[in-house]
């Protein structure tokens, strides 16, 4: 029988004074739930000073957001606790710590990180934190780059990928990014006013045949344990270091699309920004994402074509000039990607704050229009955005 029970605050108390690792865990007496996800529960662990010392970490039964009509996988405690712990070895001055983690109660323990700030939030605010792009790109070549066929042998990379299996959680991906915007569906969450628009995704065919493809990469090219949901609300930062969180979607997939995923929240971002800030504040705003993009792609790519020629273990996969080849192909793939993310992020269940936030409604609507309209550019146009500069180009044509 299961041992499974949801904690109290009392309960994430006591878990952290057995598992937290302090040398006085007495010192551990209060616990606030801060969770502000669709999937979890989060408790922050406070000394006897008020001071925030652990993160207790607990997974529903269900989505949160949502409520018990919607059941979801515990295991996928499990999965996050693994891929964090295998991205850590690989990335852990940018990988959150697990320090202990209970398959049975899918609870994890994890270093706290009240010093550093959600990175959405400080986007919003207009906050720069100038290594932050590079930062990312770097932590996502070194977790792709030693997760792959590049790095892996065979035989391990074939283990790996049987263990970092995540079907409930792929489906919510598969059906959020690649099903229900282009449908009438209960879960879509957009306003009225941008039926137009909207009905345009479902009747366009050049675009949902496209849709299609990357949906089918999604489903059956295991390149690398992706992060599987890296948007800038999974990622920590302070001044010089940044964090991943938040890795339940973790398993075995398409570089392209962590990498898609990341430069999605970004340029939603772009999209929000004239909705939160004064027209000369926007557009200097804007042009720093667009820095940041393109700090990000050629930070991660130029680390992955570094990590490839001194480690490849593959003999075929060594070839002079394959690397190269196959970043250029990781490379359409997360334009892709990228393009779905903006759009499930306007019309599907799960928005962002870069836009929700925004107060005026007639400015709100036209930055979704905005990312609608740029989503789905940049996936019908994919294969023919070659390098960052053409995608920077592109998304200034659109603006």
């Amino acid at each position: 029988m299961s041992q499974y029970r949801t904690f109290s605050a009392r309960d994430a108390v006591a878990y952290a004074q057995q598992f937290g690792g302090l040398d006085n865990p007495s010192e551990l007496v209060d616990a606030q739930e801060v969770g502000d996800g669709n999937l979890n529960l989060v408790f922050k662990i406070f000394d006897t000073q008020g001071v925030s010392r652990i993160i207790v970490k607990q997974a529903l039964p269900y989505v949160r957001c949502v409520g018990e009509s919607w059941p979801l996988t515990l295991d996928r405690a499990r999965l996050e606790a693994q891929t964090l712990v295998e991205h850590y070895q690989h990335s852990p001055q940018h990988t959150v710590k697990i320090h202990h983690f209970d398959p049975e109660l899918a609870v994890m323990v994890m270093e706290d990180l009240s010093d550093h700030k959600i990175w959405r939030g400080e986007l919003i605010n207009n906050v720069s934190y100038p290594q932050a792009a590079a930062q990312l790109g770097e932590y996502l070549a070194q977790v792709l780059f030693h997760t792959s066929d590049f790095y892996l042998h065979p035989h391990a990379k074939k283990a790996q990928v049987a263990q970092f299996i995540n079907p409930e959680m792929c489906e919510i991906t598969e059906d959020l990014f690649f099903n229900d915007p282009y449908q009438v569906h209960e879960r879509n969450n957009y306003p009225a006013a941008l039926e137009t628009e909207v009905a345009a995704l479902r009747d366009d065919a050049q675009l949902k045949l496209a849709v299609a493809a990357l949906k089918h990469r999604f489903f059956s090219h295991a390149e690398a344990l992706l992060h599987g949901d890296i948007h800038s609300g999974s990622i920590f930062v302070a001044d010089g270091r940044l964090k991943a969180i938040d890795a339940e979607f973790g398993y075995f997939g398409p570089i392209g699309f962590d990498i898609g995923t990341a430069i999605g929240n970004l340029l939603l971002n772009y999209c929000g920004l004239p909705g939160h800030l004064g027209i000369r504040d926007a557009a200097s705003a804007r042009e720093q994402r667009l820095a940041d993009i393109q700090t990000l792609w050629t930070t991660f790519a130029e680390r992955f074509q570094a990590l490839a020629s001194e480690k490849t273990r593959d003999a075929a996969l060594a070839q002079p000039g394959y690397a190269s080849a196959f970043l250029k192909k990781v490379w359409t793939d997360a334009i892709g990607f990228c393009g779905t993310e903006l759009i499930r992020r306007s019309v599907g269940l799960s928005h962002v704050a870069d836009i929700d936030t925004i107060k005026d409604e007639e400015m709100r609507h036209a930055c979704l229009r905005h990312a609608i309209t740029l989503g789905k550019a940049l996936i019908v146009i994919a294969e023919r955005i070659d390098n960052v500069d053409e995608l920077i180009a592109r998304v200034r044509q659109y603006s």
